[in-house]
């Protein structure tokens, strides 16, 4: 694969300096074209040790305007971020709609370099790359442009380019410990890094392979596949509008089976007040102990709550809440998106509030919004909901793979019982607020939700992250299944965890 990189290819000094101010220009207009659309650009730039990587991103910054792009380098892992599943800290940096992001290093570094130290097998490996594979294909879904550029040197350059550069008096910095570690495993570098690229190769995300041998051909060429990727990707987004203006989309309302998971509940089950405060006497501080466990246990927790308006969320979290120290948890009303959510991927708002070890977060609806609401009320697209199931699905299998316990709560009522409560909230003074316009729109649409929840159910609930189906007619009797599964999952991931290892 690299052998191409290696063939000497240059660029004379009269020629290169004849192209340049073109080739500024046209980046530039390139950058405000991209700066009024619905694009993002993210750029990586990785390669081999003395291949010039440094210089490629101090040349996009030269040569394009810096206030729209921002530089990340990843390199080591900070405790923050060790503290999360392995792509928060990419998912904290991509840039919004209009802007470019360049990273210096990326998500392709960890894997590669353990693959080099045979700290992984290939298996492992090859796994990880379809994990990247499926990470790229949801950002290009999401019109984010990927640039990857993979400079190239042979080995016999690579050493000569590190001796030259140790021995220059302003740049022999850049010859670090950890570079002269790397060059020793060249010969485990260029496989592992060839499988990489073999492996996430794709339509929607190509490798471009830059020699890099002659400073000026390494130059032009990033110069130019920048150009030419972006404006073919800006000209193809302008004749998908040209061809299908832009209009809100049309409202999915899906009619529910006779026979479901949640029609088969039985929303009858009840408890006495005097049975429902014995049980939580005891449950509370089972649960309060358990929360503190996670800390020593190096792992977090996530708790969702899904259901009709009306269901009882509120009181359910409240009683979790009451049982846990503060300091351990966040709970998280999910809203409407604000503008500077909706200028990134639709799971980033999600992402960014992943809580660290040994800590809790409690989503009040979360983000199966895009399958529930989205969905009935035409907030998207049907094809940005309709692969919004595998998306969560994948997000999902990374949260517990990472040591995050996941805990899914579905609270049911029935229709009339919605209505009762609905009554209840307009009649009661402190309770009124809760009640709004938005809520009898979206009643009047049960059988949609109910049937979007369905599929949600089927399509979400897995071995990894199952769905908890609470019968919330009895709100004593709700909150009690809630915190006694709670306990139960928690006590199970102890015993799995400590099993493990």
């Amino acid at each position: 694969m690299f052998e191409t990189a290696e063939v000497g290819n240059k660029v004379s000094k009269a020629a290169y300096e004849a192209e340049v101010p073109q080739v500024r220009t046209a980046l530039l207009d390139l950058q405000h074209r991209l700066a009024v659309s619905d694009l993002a650009v993210v750029i990586i730039v990785s390669g081999v040790e003395g291949a010039g990587k440094e210089e490629t991103v101090d040349l996009l910054m030269e040569w394009l305007d810096a206030r729209g792009v921002e530089v990340h380098a990843m390199w080591d892992s900070s405790d923050e971020e060790q503290e999360r599943p392995r792509f928060w800290r990419f998912w904290r940096v991509l840039p919004p709609r209009g802007k470019i992001g360049v990273l210096f290093g990326s998500w392709y570094t960890q894997p590669i370099v353990d693959l080099a130290f045979e700290r992984t097998d290939d298996a492992s490996f090859e796994r990880a790359m379809h994990e990247i594979v499926s990470f790229e294909r949801m950002l290009a879904d999401e019109r984010v442009v990927l640039i990857k550029y993979w400079m190239h040197l042979s080995k016999a350059m690579q050493e000569k380019q590190m001796a030259k550069v140790r021995k220059h008096p302003e740049r022999y910095w850049r010859v670090t410990p950890l570079t002269r570690k790397f060059f020793k495993k060249v010969d485990k570098f260029s496989p592992a890094s060839e499988k990489a690229l073999r492996l996430t190769d794709s339509a929607l995300a190509p490798w471009h392979i830059v020699e890099a041998t002659d400073s000026r051909y390494r130059n032009l060429t990033v110069a130019r596949t920048f150009l030419a990727t972006v404006e073919r990707a800006l000209n193809e987004r302008a004749a998908t509008l040209a061809a299908k203006p832009a209009k809100s989309p049309k409202p999915a309302l899906p009619k529910p089976k006779e026979f479901n998971v949640i029609r088969k509940l039985d929303l009858t089950r009840k408890l006495t007040h005097a049975a429902y405060r014995k049980q939580l006497d005891s449950l509370q501080p089972r649960l309060n102990a358990l929360t503190r466990a996670l800390a020593d246990e190096h792992r977090s927790m996530i708790v969702l709550f899904e259901g009709p308006d009306a269901a009882g969320k509120g009181g359910a979290i409240r009683r979790i809440t009451g049982a846990t120290d503060a300091r351990l948890y966040q709970v998280h009303s999910v809203a409407a998106p604000t503008d500077e959510e909706l200028a990134q991927p639709y799971l980033w708002r999600f992402w960014r509030a992943l809580p660290r070890r040994g800590r809790i977060t409690v989503y009040d609806r979360s983000w199966y919004g895009r399958v529930l609401v989205e969905r009935i009320e035409g907030f998207c697209a049907p094809e940005e909901w309709q692969r919004a199931y595998a998306e969560i699905n994948a997000f999902e299998q990374q949260l517990v793979e990472a040591g995050t316990l996941l805990c899914k709560f579905w609270l049911a009522i029935s229709s009339e019982e919605q209505l009762t409560r609905f009554r209840d909230r307009k009649e009661t003074p402190y309770k009124q607020y809760k009640l709004t316009a938005e809520d009898w729109r979206n009643r009047a649409k049960w059988e949609a939700y109910e049937a979007a929840a369905c599929d949600m159910i089927e399509r979400t609930s897995t071995d990894l992250a199952p769905w908890t189906l609470v019968e919330a007619t009895d709100k004593d009797w709700a909150r009690i299944k809630v915190m006694r599964t709670l306990c139960d999952r928690l006590q199970a991931a102890f015993e799995r965890w400590r099993a493990a290892g």
